[in-house]
């Protein structure tokens, strides 16, 4: 008999967490972009960060679909995923370059660091051990020690 039961998924966890960390770095970089390139800085960021966020959860997606799957298709997913995904933002990038209201070198740098800033400050509270994924474990008491 099929187990029915919902599988949990933590890369939707863990992609939930990173969105929430990001709407309040990204008010603070479209506030500093508006104060150096005005309203055009301003959309800019807010362009970046949006592609950010649609680009992690799309991953997460990806990843806790074919995790159900395979471990197989979850490693065909997150490499096709991520090339899939590079060419999406490479065409939205494509789609606006030329826009009146693009800064090209801030948006380069908010892709940029916005990603890599976001992975890094999620990496402080994501557990090492594969037991707990997305979450800190909690301090074991001796009452829940397994005997």
């Amino acid at each position: 008999m099929a187990d029915d039961a919902p599988v949990a998924a933590p890369e939707l966890d863990i992609a939930r967490d990173l969105v929430r960390r990001a709407i309040p770095l990204g008010l603070v970089v479209i506030v500093l972009s508006a104060l150096v390139w005005r309203a055009d800085g301003a959309w800019t960021a807010a362009f970046a960060m949006a592609i950010i966020i649609v680009n992690l959860l799309a991953a997460a997606g990806l990843m806790a679909w074919a995790a159900r799957i395979s471990p197989n298709a979850l490693m065909a997913a997150v490499m096709g995923g991520f090339i899939v995904r590079m060419a999406i933002v490479a065409l939205a990038i494509f789609a606006v370059k030329d826009a009146s209201w693009v800064e090209l070198p801030l948006l380069a740098f908010t892709l940029l660091f916005g990603q890599l800033g976001l992975l890094a400050m999620e990496t402080r509270y994501v557990s090492g051990s594969l037991a707990f994924p997305g979450l800190k474990p909690g301090v074991v008491t001796k009452e829940a020690r397994p005997s």
